[in-house]
């Protein structure tokens, strides 16, 4: 089997049906259930500053870089940073359990996305590589650099900044959801690319994504190859990126061989915690992801076009605080209509634009389309739209779904299509696996990737479609927050059910992640807890780590 067939494999059988889930556990293994904080035993942690700046910073210079003044590469800021992308934003309590939530949302709350920094200066005392600790808020040092290491990164970017870099530990995702994990990280991770693109761009910086590098270049450079892992809980490697001032362009995608293997050559200290007691193989996920490594890749020449944004309503809160105020809705009202004005300008926010936040970061052109269930938005009709996020692909996406189809324009100046008129919240309801969030929100979509295309180009771009649809994800996210609204991810959806409402007849075009926005109705059994009310003046024990997981 070709890795083209092998992900296409992946895929089919790991999607729900109205008469039979992907395959997983099929029930709560408690016992085993992954502590959702990692950290590196026998390492001398550095704790970061605390700061409650909201930069000054408002809801439109989350996307604008203009207006955001460059601020240097200070041990102060790049704590900030990692606050606002990978930070806790609360801790929260029901029953007698407690479980912290994160500026990164994730499925399930499990949190399969891990943190690095790499320091070229004195950012962090010595340079090296270090692992970010979102639980103590802290560096932990794996390696450190010596001064040639050093001065052959700082002369390849030849400006001042750091490395960036993500990875994924799929079992946190598989003890919940069985085979449908790869899906799930995935998304994750794109939701953490957009977290960390809007958190740079609130300080001046940007994080240029080092797209020629392959995954085993990033496994090399986080010391991944270099440690002793518990089986089952290893790393998988995702993404490096240079954080660099925002006003500098012509950053290198790429990491010289001869460097990647000077990093190789380091000591990287430290034990990784152990996760879970016991662990299933869900050995279709180890197949994905071997069928689907990224190469090292040629830079991708393609270029966002240059939009103004829709002329809505700008939101007053300033823009740090709709990073951490941002939450997943738990359930809609299924009453409250938004505004058009309200609904235009969320949907605006997810088209890609030259050098506005997150879309610059050039994972390729766009891969990814809205279905939306109109719900309830005043001014426009309840029914199937869809929004194009890159027009170029009207006619094979209209060619391909029903030919009743109306495809009229529903508003000048932007892509989005009524499809049909009617409500569609039964139908919403009943394609996201019967949750009614899908249905009792103001609206609520499916993202339609152009999935056959993508793999047979590459099979390490179904990650990307993935990732693609988080950014997508988590742009609405804090677009809901700053309209005085809620929204949260749907990642259990009956897959099938979607194209046969779309009249989809082969896997063409796929959906891969859905999405609901509304009024929330709030849980009042929950208390909540600010997020780093855990830490004293002492160190928080291992035993104290593994306690909040």
């Amino acid at each position: 089997m070709n890795d083209v067939d092998a992900v296409t494999r992946y895929h089919e059988e790991t999607k729900h049906h109205y008469d039979r889930q992907a395959r997983s556990l099929g029930y709560m293994d408690w016992a085993n259930q992954p502590n959702p904080f990692r950290w590196y035993e026998g390492l001398t942690r550095l704790n970061l500053p605390f700061t409650e700046k909201d930069l000054g910073a408002a809801h439109m210079d989350l996307y604008r870089r203009e207006d955001n003044p460059v601020r240097d590469f200070s041990l102060q800021n790049l704590s900030l940073f990692l606050e606002l992308s990978l930070g806790l934003s609360a801790w929260k309590s029901a029953g007698g359990n407690k479980w912290a939530l994160r500026m990164n949302p994730s499925s399930g709350n499990l949190h399969p996305t891990e943190g690095y920094v790499v320091t070229l200066g004195n950012i962090a005392g010595e340079p090296g590589v270090f692992h970010y600790s979102p639980y103590l808020h802290a560096l932990e040092p794996r390696a450190l650099f010596p001064e040639k290491v050093c001065a052959r990164l700082t002369n390849h970017f030849a400006v001042d900044g750091f490395l960036f870099g993500l990875t994924s530990i799929f079992w946190r995702e598989a003890w919940k959801y069985g085979e449908r994990a790869f899906r799930y990280c995935n998304h994750d991770l794109g939701h953490a690319i957009a977290a960390a693109g809007f958190a740079a761009n609130l300080l001046g910086w940007k994080i240029t994504y080092l797209s020629e590098a392959s995954d085993e270049d990033v496994a090399a450079v986080l010391g991944l190859t270099q440690t002793t892992w518990i089986e089952g809980e290893a790393e998988h490697p995702e993404i490096l990126c240079y954080a660099h001032p925002s006003n500098v362009k012509d950053i290198p995608a790429n990491l010289p061989p001869e460097l990647i293997s000077e990093i190789v050559g380091l000591p990287f200290q430290g034990r990784p915690n152990r996760l879970s007691e016991d662990h299933i193989d869900w050995e279709i996920i180890s197949e994905i992801a071997e069928a689907a490594p990224k190469p090292r890749t040629p830079t991708q020449h393609w270029l966002a076009p240059h939009r103004p944004f829709f002329p809505g309503d700008e939101s007053r809160i300033r823009a740090a605080h709709i990073i951490r105020q941002r939450r997943s809705a738990l359930a809609f009202d299924g009453a409250t209509s938004i505004s058009e004005s309200q609904f235009l300008t969320m949907l605006d926010k997810t088209l890609p634009r030259e050098d506005t936040v997150p879309f610059d970061f050039k994972l390729g052109p766009v891969r990814v389309h809205l279905l939306l269930f109109v719900h309830r938005v005043l001014g426009l009709a309840p029914g199937l739209y869809m929004f194009l996020r890159d027009e170029a692909g009207f006619e094979r996406l209209k060619t391909a779904c029903r030919p009743e189809f109306a495809w009229k324009r529903a508003k000048e100046g932007l892509p989005l299509f009524l499809l049909t008129e009617g409500p569609f919240m039964r139908e919403a309801t009943a394609v996201s696996c019967q949750q009614d969030i899908a249905g009792d929100s103001a609206f609520s979509l499916g993202m339609i990737a152009d999935f056959r295309r993508s793999v047979e180009e590459a099979p390490y771009l179904y990650r990307h479609l993935y990732w693609e649809t988080g950014m997508i994800g988590q742009v609405l996210y804090l677009e809901a927050e700053a309209h005085g609204l809620r929204a949260t991810g749907i990642g259990c959806f009956f897959d099938d059910a979607v194209h046969n409402l779309m009249g989809l007849k082969d896997n063409q075009f796929q959906t891969l992640y859905h999405f609901t926005i509304g009024t929330p109705v709030e849980d009042q059994r929950l208390q909540t807890w600010s997020p780093y009310a855990h830490l004293t003046s002492a160190t928080p024990s291992g035993e104290e780590c593994e306690a909040a997981g």
